[in-house]
């Protein structure tokens, strides 16, 4: 594990926070920490939730450091790209709920990385951007492609192509984050909705989690209505379905064994 990813776990919450000060940006190293640790926290079943935050108050990315990329050597760049790529892919498909606790400025790459959250909540004085063609880039870690799905067309043309940064307000009116919180609570607000997602079975929100996804692969009606009958049949070959239904009849709180 990389001194530039520090993980922490509360009961079934694991808590990952970007620890590259000042501006906590990316680096080769910590990409592949992030997807290797990814793959961990999926083969763990204690864990159920995820919360991603920044160390310190002012930011939670930057991004990636653009020194990496001031000589303009391709073979570099292509590194970075798919480092990028896979440890934010990996993010989107943990099984469980993440969450991103933004606490600062969430700038390119860090806000790719909120976008490949689940949810994200985001402090006051937090501002947003993905300013990638200002100095000749664009954003390559799923940018493009998540933000217009949260904010619609016309504000992510606003952020890609006109350079605009939203702070924390106007991302909440955009559907950029679903709530915003007094500077400080961040981590708190996102321990919050952790907890409530690990009192859900772990075996249901990862089905849910792949047929809420699934819509955004162009899916029709009819084949993701399909889909949620095969899922909530196969929920009967878990333990979590059997003890989901018995704790409610015997009116006690289940006890989920994430299989």
């Amino acid at each position: 594990m990389s001194d530039l990813i520090q993980l922490q776990t509360r009961d079934h919450i694991a808590i990952l926070t970007i620890a590259n000060p000042p501006a906590n940006t990316w680096t080769a190293e910590s990409l592949v920490a992030l997807e290797t640790l990814i793959g961990e926290l999926n083969a763990d079943t204690g864990i159920y939730a995820l919360v991603v935050t920044g160390q310190g108050e002012k930011f939670f990315s930057a991004g990636a450091d653009l020194k990496s990329f001031a000589d303009g050597d391709l073979a570099r760049a292509n590194d970075m790209a798919q480092k990028f790529g896979r440890a934010f892919a990996a993010l989107t498909a943990f099984r469980g709920v993440s969450i991103a606790a933004i606490n600062g400025y969430a700038m390119g790459g860090g806000l790719e990385c909120a976008l490949a959250c689940d949810l994200r909540i985001a402090e006051a004085h937090a501002r947003m951007a993905l300013p990638e063609a200002s100095v000749g880039l664009l954003p390559c870690a799923g940018g493009t492609q998540n933000l217009p799905w949260l904010v619609g067309e016309g504000w992510a043309k606003r952020m890609i192509l006109c350079g605009e940064r939203v702070d924390a307000n106007r991302a909440l009116q955009i559907g950029l984050v679903e709530e915003v919180v007094p500077s400080g609570q961040g981590l708190e607000a996102a321990l919050k909705l952790a907890q409530g997602a690990c009192r859900q079975s772990p075996s249901s929100v990862a089905r849910c989690k792949q047929l809420v996804m699934s819509a955004r692969d162009g899916r029709n009606h009819r084949d993701g209505w399909r889909l949620e009958r095969e899922l909530f049949v196969e929920l009967f070959h878990t333990g979590d379905q059997k003890e989901g239904v018995n704790a409610f009849l015997e009116k006690r709180q289940p006890v989920w064994k994430n299989q």
